[in-house]
């Protein structure tokens, strides 16, 4: 076990009942624990649990997680399909709070890398608008990577500080989750090099001083009516019950529903501090009127686009199309105008025209159902051409020339393109083995 700070051993005997104590500082001396959630929008636990012999039995807060005995999963094929995302099991408690339905508006304030924000989206079923948003850029591309992998149709990922939001979005969302920057205290057990050497009492100070300015901003973005969920990953009273106790004081517009704190010897867990809030009246000035976005596509670019949608899918896919700079994107259904702002994604990257052809994005074939397109080649896990397709090969392929979905166990993970009995493989180089 690493060697736990003084500060942080003093301030957990303050906080905790002198009973608690062997129990909660014997934690440190296990293993973390570990799990996945599914993703429905690609089957959900009830398709794909089968496929993961290593699956253990179900997180409580979380109807679609598990706790797993898998320590690496990025490199399973049904990764790369999108059909799970890994996550630490605490860390699915927040979410659920906000209960977000379909058709809503739902910003994740401080989203990367994105498993909050994908669990919010995976239970609106791409209905609605959900804006995922991260300050950091580096940050911000492995969201944007994770919203593709994991097939949302209905995100906008943002690269935002706060108060750029503030400005642009007021009263404007129904649901808001701010999963704040934090000192990590409950990061000590699973990442414990870096969140020990990171922790220290004045930064306990300056995450509990940022994290005012964010709720703040998200506050203002919220409208009457709508809730907002806080979260950290971290056990410090002043990023928690403190933070709580200060925003009520300066926010009299909003009401705390519930606030619970998972510490790791009383859960199956690392630990998390989650509080639910409403609002309950108007502070503002003002509320957001912010312009719905239209569909613009030229007519050369729609052309080339409805002929490959004609040829790859048995039906109409998009409706909704924006042309920029020869790449076309599929909106969702209401998206805001969002020039402005930094923008890594709208709705689904389609596909690009070049040469006058179309050439489809893998975004298009992650966002798909097997079922949906015309051309599927369907592999199972335990068929080398899985690892090799992953690899970025070629493949053989009886059947017509034309684009293909590639696919394992009726997911789709990838795009080829078949000359001759040969499948080009599309597989971004990025994202091969």
């Amino acid at each position: 076990m690493q060697k736990l700070p003084e500060a942080f051993v003093e301030n957990m005997k303050k906080q905790l009942p002198k009973t608690e104590w062997e129990a909660f500082f014997a934690c440190y001396e296990q293993k973390p624990l570990k799990g996945l959630r599914f993703n429905p929008l690609k089957g959900g636990r009830f398709a794909l649990k089968p496929f993961l012999p290593f699956v253990q039995e179900p997180i409580e807060w979380e109807e679609e997680g598990y706790y797993t005995t898998e320590e690496k999963l990025g490199g399973h094929p049904l990764h790369f399909a999108g059909a799970f995302y890994s996550q630490e099991p605490s860390a699915m408690s927040a979410a659920p709070l906000l209960e977000v339905q379909a058709g809503e508006r739902v910003l994740d304030l401080c989203s990367a890398p994105g498993g909050k924000g994908t669990q919010l989206a995976c239970k609106m079923d791409g209905q609605g608008i959900i804006v995922l948003n991260e300050p950091i850029s580096s940050r911000a591309k492995i969201l944007s990577q994770n919203v593709e992998r994991m097939g949302i149709k209905n995100a906008v990922v943002l690269n935002e500080y706060p108060h750029a939001l503030a400005a642009k979005f007021q009263g404007y969302f129904d649901k808001v989750l701010v999963d704040a920057p934090c000192s990590g205290e409950g990061m000590f057990r699973k990442n414990a090099e870096e969140a020990l050497s990171q922790w220290s009492e004045e930064n306990v100070e300056l995450c509990a001083k940022r994290q005012k300015e964010i709720l703040d901003c998200a506050t203002k973005v919220l409208r009457v009516g709508g809730r907002l969920v806080y979260s950290t990953c971290t056990f410090a009273t002043a990023e928690d019950e403190g933070q709580v106790r200060e925003y009520l004081l300066s926010h009299p517009e909003m009401r705390l529903i519930k606030q619970e704190k998972l510490y790791p010897h009383k859960c199956k867990g690392e630990g998390h501090f989650l509080a639910l809030f409403e609002k309950t009246e108007k502070k503002e000035d003002w509320d957001s009127r912010l312009k719905e976005a239209k569909p613009s596509v030229t007519n050369a670019g729609e052309k080339l686009y409805r002929e490959f949608e004609k040829s790859f899918f048995k039906e109409r896919f998009a409706e909704r199309l924006y042309e920029a700079n020869g790449v076309l994107y599929a909106l969702p259904q209401g998206v805001f105008d969002w020039r402005g702002l930094q923008v890594l994604r709208v709705g689904v990257r389609l596909g690009e025209v070049r040469n006058g052809r179309f050439e489809p994005a893998h975004a298009l074939v992650m966002s798909a159902k097997a079922d949906e397109c015309k051309n599927v080649l369907s592999l199972s896990l335990d068929d080398g051409r899985v690892e090799k397709y992953l690899r970025g090969e070629t493949l053989e392929i009886e059947g017509d020339n034309g684009w293909y979905a590639v696919c394992v166990e009726g997911l789709p993970i990838g795009l080829g393109k078949a000359v001759n009995g040969v499948l080009k493989n599309h597989l971004p180089k990025g994202l091969r083995k």
